[in-house]
């Protein structure tokens, strides 16, 4: 089921929708041109995770692990303080398999649309 959830360009790059879609509250992202669609659940304790704020480049922890490429793209639970990858979902920390729970996005000149009954797959 495809479900209308904004119109074209109401989200800035960078910007997020916390929406209530068929009972599921699901974060809307936009990182460029493109549009991320995850349940607000963290898979560390069910808290709202899709509140938290945006950070741009990631610096773990080595001197010379450094990554770079990651503006307006990282996810932080604010209760809980994990980071996520908001284009694939996974939670980055090394060695770490704990992934958000999305849905595919399709987008075109009427508007944004959230997938819903097919979780997206990586």
């Amino acid at each position: 089921m495809r479900v209308k959830v904004a119109e074209p360009d109401a989200l800035p790059s960078g910007g997020k929708l916390i929406l209530n879609v068929k009972g599921m509250e699901i974060g809307l992202f936009r990182i460029g041109d493109g549009y991320y669609a995850w349940l607000n659940v963290c898979p560390h304790a069910a808290a709202p995770v899709c509140a938290g704020p945006i950070r741009g480049t990631r610096l773990p922890s080595g001197v010379y692990d450094y990554r770079y490429g990651m503006e307006e793209q990282v996810l932080r639970c604010p209760w809980h303080g994990w980071e996520f990858d908001l284009k694939s979902g996974r939670h980055l920390a090394a060695g770490s398999d704990a992934k958000l729970r999305g849905y595919p996005v399709e987008t075109d000149d009427s508007g944004v649309y959230i997938v819903l009954g097919d979780r997206k797959k990586s």
